[in-house]
């Protein structure tokens, strides 16, 4: 987006204003000009002490209508299990030739599954896929032997939120081409989500504040009461 682009979708945010999440989600799509499909995210300021273990924020959310998205999906597996992440949908079905793949610097896939008895191969790959987020995670779900419900999970568009060191969670809730119902819908399971994984050793107000953006746009300022 241009620079005059974004001054005149800024100018129709009203300085200082917390929007309801209808109101919000509204606007954001008004303000998503650019010429593709932009994403539209949700981003959650936390007051949480990150460098303190137990004040984590990090899981995992199938969005009621999906992100939008397209996910290629990676999964560890042999035998039966390769056969049903196959007939799932998984993009790319492999063991040491997946292993060795990804080594070789391969990293055309969006989300990683592994079956318990492939970790300790895939435990090599911590170097490479662990500082893009795709290493296979057992409390995300994704190290498991289900793996027919993980791969469906994550092709209709379930999604990972993280808070970062500054206590930020950046997570998308789908495209600038979804209807506001359906945004709105996405947002408020994200919410509650976000709610849910509150840590009990967090102090003081929890959401410090909520910004809906599309990937060019301008922040807008989410009421975190309503």
């Amino acid at each position: 987006m241009s620079g005059k682009k974004f001054s005149e979708a800024k100018a129709k945010i009203e300085e200082g204003k917390l929007y309801s999440p209808a109101e919000a989600v509204a606007m954001a799509k008004e303000t998503a000009t650019a010429k593709f499909d932009e994403t539209i995210e949700a981003h959650f300021r936390l007051g949480i002490d990150t460098r303190q273990a137990d004040q984590q924020v990090r899981g995992s959310i199938s969005l009621p209508n999906g992100t939008g998205k397209s996910v290629r999906v990676a999964v560890f597996a042999e035998g039966d299990a390769a056969k049903e992440a196959e007939a799932a949908g998984a993009d790319f079905v492999g063991t040491d030739e997946l292993v060795e793949k990804i080594q070789g610097g391969w990293f055309d896939f969006d989300a990683a599954v592994a079956t318990p008895d492939q970790m300790a191969k895939v435990g090599r790959l911590g170097k490479q896929l662990g500082p893009r987020n795709l290493m296979p995670n057992p409390k995300l779900g994704t190290v498991t032997n289900d793996v027919t419900r993980i791969v469906s999970e994550l092709k209709a568009g379930r999604v990972e939120y993280r808070a970062d060191k500054f206590g930020i969670a950046h997570v998308p809730i789908g495209r600038a081409s979804f209807s506001e119902d359906q945004l709105l819908e996405n947002y408020n399971a994200l919410f509650t989500e976000i709610m849910r994984v509150k840590p009990s050793s967090a102090k003081g107000k929890y959401v410090k504040s909520i910004t809906l953006a599309a990937t060019m746009g301008p922040g807008v300022k989410v009421d975190s009461s309503t």
